[in-house]
């Protein structure tokens, strides 16, 4: 399986602006620039994009490893916090507050562990990867 997105940018680094667009088109000519990846401008940016992708990876990856394990999660909500430092990705914080019917904490645990150190995108990032994970 390929994936595939677009990125056109028009101009200098800090005056400059572009646009993003995916395959899927959920992402179709949207707007970044400098404001909106260091500032509080309009428009996403790669840091973003980023943690989207890694909560998105990693819940569901959870979700999967949970099916194996003979649980079935009511809700998996997942929270990524990217840290740009110094022109690179450092660290990478999920935040997962879960509901899953019938697991002990021991098991979520082990579960979540797992979901973290094997989704694809936590294979990817070259970082810091911390997991807070809350069974409610």
């Amino acid at each position: 399986m390929k994936r595939n997105a677009t990125a056109v940018w028009n101009g200098s680094g800090k005056e400059g602006n572009g646009t993003l667009s995916t395959q899927s088109t959920t992402l179709n000519a949207t707007q970044y620039s400098y404001n909106s990846r260091f500032a509080e401008g309009v428009g996403t940016n790669p840091e973003e994009l980023i943690a989207a992708a890694h909560a998105g990876c990693f819940t569901m990856k959870l979700s999967f490893v949970l099916g194996a394990a003979g649980f079935t999660p009511d809700k998996l909500e997942t929270r990524c916090d990217i840290t740009l430092d110094n022109g690179a990705v450092t660290t990478s914080d999920l935040t997962l507050t879960a509901s899953v019917p019938g697991i002990s904490q021991e098991k979520f645990m082990e579960c979540a562990n797992d979901a973290k150190a094997n989704c694809p995108i936590s294979k990817l990032l070259n970082c810091n990867i911390t997991l807070n994970a809350t069974l409610a």
